[in-house]
């Protein structure tokens, strides 16, 4: 592999997976379209979350591609109960990458998650992929690729956010594409 993109899903009416694009969404992902058309793009896999699906349809039939769902690609549930203070918990969830609330899945476990379909797509010959996700796993997954990255780089990120890794000789580079 020479080229992942990590794309965050647009603009949404929830956080259940069920949850579609606002009307704002659509028209962002009729921008991620335009900016995934000149780029050569071998293979599309997304969150099977329907924001997540519907972020990158567009692009896909733009470029005459189908869309794959991996659960792996899916959002981290922090907890099933409710937490007044979620969001510290999710800013020490970063920090330590153990921690497990009720119901829900530490850091690093959702890291491994992400790491395992990254681990078998640089066995395979496509050169440019397009994993469509959500916030907190997109955040993990780049920690992965630079443990600088947490709970303040998941702050900044926008809807969409598309990050790309690129490959050479045994090393990689992370930076952000996506400006608006």
């Amino acid at each position: 592999m020479e080229k992942l993109f990590v794309v965050r899903h647009c603009k949404a009416e929830g956080q259940p997976p069920e949850s579609p694009l606002m009307e704002e969404g659509h028209n962002q992902a009729e921008e991620l379209a335009e900016f995934f058309s000149t780029i050569q793009i071998d293979r599309i896999i997304s969150s099977p979350f329907t924001r997540a699906q519907q972020s990158i349809e567009l692009t896909a039939k733009a470029l005459k591609m189908s869309v794959e769902t991996d659960d792996r690609l899916s959002e981290r549930i922090l907890s099933t109960e409710n937490h007044d203070d979620w969001l510290e918990k999710l800013r020490h969830s970063f920090v330590d990458l153990s921690m497990k609330l009720p119901g829900g899945e530490s850091s690093q476990e959702a890291m491994d998650r992400a790491k395992s379909l990254f681990v078998e797509l640089i066995e395979r010959s496509e050169q440019n992929v397009i994993l469509v996700t959500h916030g907190n796993l997109m955040t993990l997954l780049l920690k992965h690729f630079d443990d600088t990255y947490g709970f303040e780089e998941w702050k900044q990120l926008s809807n969409p956010d598309v990050y790309l890794v690129s490959f050479k000789d045994n090393d990689h580079k992370l930076e952000r594409l996506w400006d608006k």
